[in-house]
């Protein structure tokens, strides 16, 4: 999966993230402008979940959202 289709367009993308994570603030979805590594974090963070779990769940929203964005 290309990262940098997301990172690209995250203005649009970021709607879909708030829908699967809605613990996420809009500020922090803003903050974080795209980047995987910080979006893995904040997931862990807000979610209690381990790093391998935040990663898993980020892999299969982009998936989902590629299409959308491409």
């Amino acid at each position: 999966m290309n990262w940098d289709i997301i990172e690209g367009k995250w203005a649009q993308a970021k709607g879909q993230a708030k829908a699967s994570w809605g613990k996420l603030t809009d500020d922090e979805l803003v903050h974080l402008a795209g980047k995987r590594e910080e979006l893995v974090g904040k997931i862990q963070e807000r979610y209690g979940v381990v790093r391998e779990e935040a990663e898993r769940q980020v892999d299969a929203w982009a998936e989902k959202v590629k299409a959308s964005l491409s």
